[in-house]
């Protein structure tokens, strides 16, 4: 089941803010570090029953995938809103893409652990992305700001590698700096 399937078109005000009140919730419980959040804690936090939240979210996996959803139109709205000179904005754009990965990782993780694949959710985000940053990037190479020779999922791959390497950020980030200065035009 999708989260477009899980959410009705048309809700009740309340109903809509127990959903927003669940998914805050449940972003702020994946976001800090240690044990794996349960739906009991998850409705504790969002002070509703467990009725509401199953209501809301049928199983874990829902729930997973509604978070990464919002995770994903964050990213895809981003690439709008990004301001400068197309190379500018291509980059300011994938260093926010960068800030995606690196806070999705355990999520994303689970989300599998929960499904047999990446399924249709993440091939579906996948391509969501790639549709938001295409218009970027072909941008940038039009304006020679950036290499014309790569294409955004070679460029999203490099942000993906980058983001593997173990550290913190204040050790990934001038090594995300320098590959991203390798997408300039020469």
């Amino acid at each position: 089941m999708t989260p477009d399937a899980v959410r009705p078109a048309v809700r009740r005000a309340d109903a809509e803010r127990n959903r927003e009140r669940i998914l805050a919730a449940a972003r702020q419980g994946f976001a800090e570090p240690g044990a794996p959040l349960s739906m009991a804690e998850v409705a504790r936090r969002a002070g509703v029953g467990m009725a509401t939240l199953y209501r809301n979210f049928p199983g874990r996996r829902e729930l997973l995938e509604a978070l990464y959803t919002d995770q994903v139109d964050d990213v895809c709205a981003a690439a709008a809103s990004v301001a400068g000179s197309p190379g500018d904005a291509l980059v300011a754009w994938v260093h926010r893409f960068a800030s995606f990965i690196a806070s999705k990782h355990e999520l994303a993780a689970e989300l599998l652990a929960q499904t047999d694949g990446p399924g249709p959710v993440l091939d579906r985000s996948r391509e969501r992305v790639l549709a938001a940053g295409r218009p970027l990037l072909a941008a940038a190479q039009a304006a020679g700001d950036v290499r014309g020779d790569l294409t955004l999922e070679q460029v999203l791959d490099m942000v993906i590698a980058v983001s593997a390497i173990h550290g913190d950020p204040d050790y990934s980030r001038p090594i995300l700096a320098t590959a991203l200065d390798g997408l300039r035009a020469r």
